[in-house]
């Protein structure tokens, strides 16, 4: 049984006071934040060398059309079913690439929730906890990239890609770990694009970091100069008023500094690999965010987070069947060939993959072809490192209504993503009250683990 025990924004924004501090040292550009996430140093040890990469699907995925598909009821839909590597495992025909390697995935048919609102949703399984009280949870790439890690490298523990925000911004804050754990935020960056480019609606998603390079009109001595100054300005601020703020703050700004300047930054450089690699991800966000995830993962990123749908494009109220197949083939591409590439560099086995959104989706299709929203009894799924592959836990009704067997939580999902990445999911952590608070309210389901 996977039981659940009951149980302002920290991402604070740097970058005017760098733009000021340093006279111009960063140029503004559009569509992603960065500063803000580099002030998460000090992570934990990388002693373990796991990873962990959440594949989020904004706006509630449906499992009725991927995963837990009834082909012989009403509720089934559209989409045929296919074989899959998995003796008994079936998924959905928009996934063949998946389907080849399901025997490394393990698919969760049984979990049930308490929240069917976008915004209560995606603070619950991102955090584990219900919305309300006083206290302010870390969102699952903070708790996770605190443990998992490297503090000495000059990239951030935790990378958060494509991933807006949508529904509930503080789900994806480090609530009271502080902003040292905050995420490092990769969005679609116009300013790589040349006008050809921005007017090729076919191209490849423009991925980029803000302000990671100066503007051309500042050449590298300027860019010293300011940096002297910068460190100056910033030495004596901690000295006369060395409060945790300025020091984590300071902390933060040293780590920004440390990324432009190194050459780790390359690994946000999508145009280092080529068109075929570019290609089989797929040109969207998430193809290339899985992509990104990879190069991350090699340098030893502890925690990526990647999103698919942004802007609530799982949430099919309507129109169900034709968004889904694009969603799905986006998926098939960017997902298999995520795991391909961990698995040639002999990463997967030390990187762990959930796949998950804030709830499920209606097995009944409503009078606009659509589903909607549905926590009662959904799935998930886990790949990779410390999961045993090949088949699915836990089963619901003919009509994919109800959990038969083995309910899950989401706070059991959580504690068995713990102990997949080799975490104990006990270990504690104190809130801003000074109340400790487990990393995971919840049973690891044991079946799940290799």
């Amino acid at each position: 049984m996977c039981s659940h025990r009951q149980n302002r924004n920290l991402e604070i924004n740097r970058r005017d006071l760098m733009k000021a501090a340093a006279m111009g040292l960063a140029g503004a550009a559009g569509g992603s934040s960065w500063l803000p996430g580099l002030g998460q140093a000090l992570a934990a040890s990388k002693k373990q060398q796991r990873h962990c990469i959440v594949l989020w699907m904004t706006g509630g995925p449906t499992q009725t059309d991927t995963f837990d598909m009834k082909p012989n009821h009403a509720n089934g839909g559209q989409f045929k079913e296919i074989q899959t590597a998995a003796t008994g495992l079936r998924f959905s025909e928009n996934m063949p690439k998946l389907a080849k390697i399901a025997d490394q995935m393990a698919v969760v048919r049984s979990l049930s929730t308490r929240e069917g609102d976008h915004d209560r949703g995606t603070y619950l399984m991102h955090t584990g906890h219900r919305p309300g009280g006083p206290i302010k949870y870390p969102t699952l790439g903070s708790i996770l990239s605190k443990e998992i890690g490297d503090e000495t490298s000059a990239l951030p523990s935790f990378v958060s890609i494509g991933t807006s925000g949508a529904f509930n911004q503080r789900a994806y804050q480090p609530g009271f770990l502080g902003p040292r754990f905050a995420r490092l935020r990769v969005g679609e960056n116009r300013e790589t694009r040349n006008a050809a480019q921005l007017e090729d609606t076919n191209a490849y998603a423009a991925l980029g970091v803000d302000d990671l390079q100066p503007p051309a009109t500042v050449t590298s001595a300027q860019v010293g100069q300011r940096v002297d100054l910068l460190r100056g300005l910033q030495d004596r601020f901690v000295k006369r008023h060395a409060v945790d703020a300025t020091v984590v703050h300071n902390t933060a700004v040293q780590r920004a500094i440390r990324l432009m300047r190194s050459e780790a930054s390359s690994a946000f450089d999508l145009s280092d690999e080529s068109d075929s690699v570019r290609e089989a991800y797929g040109r969207g966000r998430f193809g290339q965010g899985c992509l990104m995830a990879r190069r991350l993962v090699e340098r030893g990123v502890g925690v990526v987070e990647v999103s698919l749908g942004d802007f609530g494009r799982w949430d099919t109220h309507q129109n169900n069947f034709p968004v889904v197949k694009q969603l799905s083939e986006e998926l098939d591409a960017g997902w298999s060939m995520l795991m391909s590439d961990l698995q040639d560099r002999s990463l997967l086995d030390s990187t762990t993959i959930i796949w998950i959104g804030e709830f499920g989706r209606t097995p009944r299709i409503n009078g606009n072809a659509g589903r909607d929203h549905f926590p009662r009894a959904w799935s998930c799924v886990l790949a990779g490192g410390g999961i045993k592959g090949g088949g699915a836990y836990g089963r619901t009704d003919a009509g994919g209504t109800t959990v038969e067997e083995d309910q899950c939580s989401e706070g059991g999902v959580l504690a068995t993503l713990c102990k997949a990445l080799k975490i104990d999911p006990d270990k504690q952590n104190i809130s801003e009250l000074g109340r400790p608070i487990r990393l995971a309210e919840g049973e690891a389901v044991e079946k799940l683990l290799s």
